[in-house]
């Protein structure tokens, strides 16, 4: 059994340009996609239109296994983002959007799952790290 975690740029990119159709598609087919409690919060938050806050609450209403960071993902999110951060020479702000992503891709390698996002650059770094699969959306 393979499970894939959808990143929080292939809900929007699908919902306001209809993108990823085909990876969408591939991922039905071949895996039981789980959810983040992170991405979840992220599209939550983003959610501006009664539109865009309805599809958010549906997709919560459908999420009925959704994975969360643990603390001991927390706490090497925390280290992660230092590493990476200094090294690409990022700013706080920077630093603060990257640590979800360190969180997803941390809850991720704990299920042993493939997260799908059409984020090459930010998760290329985190997949140099962790042992992790990345399935880049086109």
């Amino acid at each position: 059994m393979h499970f894939a975690v959808f990143d929080t740029n292939i809900y929007i990119g699908h919902w306001e340009l209809g993108l990823y159709e085909n990876t969408l598609e591939i991922v039905r087919r071949s895996y039981i996609v789980r959810h983040s409690s992170v991405v979840l919060s992220e599209l939550r938050r983003g959610a501006r239109s009664h539109t865009a806050e309805q599809l958010v609450t549906d997709l919560h209403g459908l999420a009925h296994v959704q994975w969360e960071p643990s603390a001991k993902d927390w706490w090497e999110a925390g280290r992660l983002v230092r590493e990476i951060a200094d090294t690409e020479g990022w700013d706080k702000n920077k630093r603060r959007d990257f640590q979800n992503d360190a969180l997803i891709a941390l809850t991720v390698r704990r299920h042993g799952a493939t997260l799908v996002t059409a984020d090459v650059h930010d998760f290329s770094l985190l997949a140099k790290t962790l042992t992790i699969t990345v399935l880049h959306a086109k």
